[in-house]
């Protein structure tokens, strides 16, 4: 079909005539309305976005000497960043004399690692580039809940739980079976009225 025989059909139907693929031999052209086409493409592009989550990489940075409760600080922050789904990345920089205990960093490491296994797994173990120590955590993947499994009904022998609030008052009973009443308080006489004014 020629260009112009195209044109007119697509000014009679009141839509357009969109290129397809301009490079073919002959190029490719469709009828259609072009503004309703875009806004369909927009809103799949936009669903499409919804739907991915971005991953971000959170840092924390530690030191050598650091002391037990700044540890858990910092491990507690990490804990909610992999909550939250995110990456996370632990930097642990030596400076001046720092650089010759190494060890030291790699035990802080360790401790750190220990402290958030329940929320992420290191992706790459602590490794040494220059100054730094650097270690890569993932988070694990959201746990599937199980559905909660029916308890079984006790057995008609086995003893029952007694519950505070379905407790009742018991009489004594002695050995034959009579029952035994609970000592009566004195009434009258209190703290007050043994004195003489």
């Amino acid at each position: 079909m020629l260009f112009e025989a195209a044109m007119s059909l697509a000014d009679r139907q009141g839509l357009d005539l969109v290129l397809i693929s301009p490079n073919a031999n002959p190029p490719v052209a469709k009828v259609m309305d072009f503004g309703k086409y875009r806004y369909d493409q927009q809103k799949r592009e936009k669903e499409a976005k919804k739907k991915q989550k971005i991953i971000e990489v959170k840092e924390i940075r530690l030191s050598t000497f650091i002391e037990k409760h700044d540890l858990e600080i910092k491990g507690n922050m990490a804990k909610k960043f992999l909550a939250e789904g995110d990456k996370l990345k632990v930097s642990l920089r030596f400076k001046g004399r720092e650089r010759g205990r190494t060890d030291r960093g790699f035990e802080v490491m360790k401790r750190f690692a220990d402290f958030i296994k329940e929320y992420g797994t290191p992706e790459k173990m602590p490794t040494l580039e220059g100054r730094s120590l650097i270690m890569v955590v993932n988070p694990l993947p959201p746990k599937k809940e199980k559905p909660a499994e029916a308890k079984p009904a006790p057995a008609e022998n086995a003893e029952t739980e007694i519950k505070p609030a379905e407790t009742k008052k018991v009489k004594n009973v002695k050995a034959n079976g009579a029952e035994q009443q609970e000592p009566k308080q004195k009434k009258g006489k209190g703290p007050s009225d043994e004195m003489d004014i």
